[in-house]
């Protein structure tokens, strides 16, 4: 099966250090990852910088997924690994699997550009390829939005 990642990107009318506090500050992170559980209350933890652990928890702080960094530039690109806590057996990564958000300066605020992937090593790939596609389409506008009004406060 040929590669298959998640890539999207998404115009926000805010500088990069505030979509960057948004994808990385947990007040942030509890606000647009329970897009991925469902609803329910979820964040994501990290001290981002590379090898770090990066932890997604649900309201009673049990680790739901889990990973480390791979690659940080701060506001410009943040890569880290995503593996369900729960299965002990995790596939062999490369260096562009994961998470990676890309931040580019743009004249009007930032271009976030979001790729998750491979999906291709695990069973049932297309499944959860096109549950990660549909969670971003939620998650993306949320995280514009909460970067737009964090500006907007300072």
């Amino acid at each position: 099966m040929p590669k298959l990642f998640v890539d999207k990107t998404i115009e926000i009318d805010a500088p990069p250090f505030g979509v960057w506090d948004v994808l990385t500050a947990t007040k942030y992170t509890r606000l647009w990852a329970p897009e991925f559980y469902g609803g329910a209350p979820f964040c994501i933890e990290s001290e981002w910088r590379i090898g770090a652990p990066v932890v997604w928890k649900d309201d009673h702080d049990q680790i739901i997924v889990e990973g480390n960094v791979t690659r940080l530039e701060p506001e410009k690109i943040l890569r880290f690994t995503v593996f369900d806590a729960r299965t002990p057996k995790r596939p062999m990564v490369t260096a562009e699997d994961g998470i990676t958000f890309e931040l580019a300066r743009r004249e009007s605020g930032t271009l976030l550009h979001l790729r998750q992937g491979d999906f291709s090593s695990m069973p049932e790939a297309e499944k959860y390829w096109q549950i990660s596609d549909q969670a971003w389409d939620r998650t993306l506008p949320r995280i514009k939005r909460l970067a737009e009004e964090s500006v907007k406060e300072l």
